[in-house]
């Protein structure tokens, strides 16, 4: 799951129509969007994947966004 979010760009709607229970999603992507600060604040290290933190995935951090769950 966390793979999908991060690497995938997968939104909450996605994961959930994957499979996964909608109250895991959520907390998945609550503790993941909430850790987003702690990229931040350390300094940039090797690249070791297709998708790295820090360049390549950007959240705004300063509006405190979160993904939505979207209830149906």
């Amino acid at each position: 799951m966390l793979d999908l979010y991060v690497h995938g760009d997968h939104s909450f709607a996605d994961l959930v129509a994957a499979g996964f229970p909608e109250a895991t999603v959520e907390r998945i992507l609550r503790l993941t969007d909430l850790a987003e600060y702690k990229r931040r604040q350390y300094p940039p290290g090797t690249k070791i994947s297709l998708r790295a933190f820090g360049r390549d995935r950007r959240l705004p951090i300063t509006s405190r966004w979160r993904e939505q769950a979207t209830r149906s």
